[in-house]
């Protein structure tokens, strides 16, 4: 008995100065964090859209990214990695609270008033999920990368997807609360998770001697942008993001009447959606941890890199040829698991050979303003074809050159020294 115990306690104290393990859960801290909050942004977003507010509200959140940027990059100049999550976190904390004091009573407020909360909170929470995500990323990426690195990342996401699933059980059982205490009791809970992710991000930093998280970052406010322009490996992949966002938003949209079709019942249709969600996360954490390391070993990032858009192709000409639930089902589930399986880890493999400056500034640009520009491009791609008259159902045809580009642009991301093939 007495060696059992012994074990346990060093098993205890391993995990403790374990940084991959120490990264899993930090991630898992977040993303149950956002995940928390994911249902409540989608139920406040379906009360508050109104005929033609999805394009206004995904122009207000890139446009609000835009500026958020230099901000924050002004910030990372004079700070290093710890004085950057701490302020970063520590704002959203802020944030919470004040939204918590503010619609504590949600069903008194005036529609008026609800109809912008959920406005202004669709906005937020989108900045909120991309900069505590990207922030988390700027510490991997700095801790991993020597070429052994590649084995980690599917352990660090597998840790992100259990958070993801205990968030959304979370919010579920909160969400009785919804009628009587409004928002209040997902922003506590949101908050707690986000506060020991804080507190845990400062652990993992104060045990890690990296000289790229304890010394400041350096540079200027415009960093980020400016680097996208004027260097030539880092424009290619900040369009590799934007590709990939603005091609899952058109296949979303064009996934939007095949539903509809399915059932005019709200809960049927929910009960699809569940069912989607019910086969997308434990296949991903599967992959994550089973499938991630091998194929980026086996193939490398290039393979994966190029894939994707072969992908998009195939799922374009489903929707254009043969729409139907079931395409829906396996397309969303191909694609979700391909992005989170392998396609994430490998940009983050790329970041991690960008210089310090990018590491900590550009990959947050990236992630936050391209990614939301994306979701607008689509958005107004679809837009432009129902203007000429063109059905949502057709529109994925004439997207396929878009998907041809993104991966012709993943075949070159790697082919420069700086972006190698690990």
């Amino acid at each position: 008995m007495q060696d059992k115990i012994k074990h346990f306690f060093s098993l205890l104290s391993a995990l403790k100065t374990n940084k991959t393990f120490l990264s899993s859960f930090l991630f898992y801290l977040v993303l149950s964090s956002w995940y928390v909050l994911r249902p409540l942004r989608n139920e406040l977003a379906v009360e508050s859209y109104g005929e033609g507010m999805l394009i206004p509200l995904l122009i207000s959140t890139t446009l609000v990214m835009i500026l958020v940027n230099p901000i924050y990059s002004w910030v990372a100049s004079r700070a290093n990695y710890i004085r950057i999550i701490f302020y970063t976190y520590s704002f959203f904390i802020l944030n919470l609270l004040i939204l918590y004091l503010y619609s504590s009573n949600l069903s008194e407020l005036m529609t008026f008033e609800r109809l912008w909360l959920g406005r202004i909170f669709y906005v937020w929470s989108n900045i909120y999920s991309f900069f505590t995500v990207s922030i988390f990323w700027v510490l991997v990426i700095n801790l991993f990368r020597d070429s052994s690195s590649r084995k980690y990342y599917g352990f660090i996401l597998a840790g992100g997807s259990v958070g993801a699933m205990l968030g959304s059980q979370t919010s579920s059982m909160l969400s009785n609360s919804f009628t009587e205490t409004g928002i209040a009791l997902f922003l506590i809970a949101a908050s707690f998770f986000l506060i020991l992710a804080l507190a845990l991000a400062a652990y993992i930093v104060k045990i890690f001697s990296v000289e790229a998280l304890s010394s400041k970052v350096g540079g200027g406010s415009i960093d980020s942008i400016k680097n996208i322009l004027i260097k030539d490996d880092i424009r290619k992949i900040a369009l590799y993001s934007w590709f990939f966002t603005f091609l899952m938003t058109v296949q979303w949209i064009a996934a939007i009447p095949i539903i509809e079709n399915y059932s005019e019942l709200s809960p049927e249709r929910i009960r699809l959606f569940a069912l989607i969600e019910q086969i997308v996360s434990p296949l991903t954490l599967l992959v994550q941890l089973t499938l991630t390391y091998y194929v980026i070993s086996k193939f490398g990032i290039k393979f994966i890199l190029v894939v994707y858009g072969i992908l998009f192709i195939g799922v374009f000409s489903l929707y254009g040829f043969l729409p139907s639930v079931a395409v829906v089902v396996f397309c969303q589930t191909l694609l979700r698991v391909f992005e989170y399986g392998f396609n994430k880890p490998a940009r983050e493999i790329a970041y991690s050979q960008l210089e310090k400056k990018d590491r900590y500034k550009t990959t947050v640009f990236i992630d936050t303003f391209m990614t939301r520009f994306g979701d607008l491009s689509g958005s107004i791609f679809m837009g432009i074809g129902k203007s000429i008259f063109l059905t949502i159902t057709y529109m994925p045809i004439v997207a396929i050159p878009f998907a041809i580009l993104h991966t012709f642009l993943g075949y070159n991301i790697t082919k420069k020294k700086l972006f190698k093939d690990l």
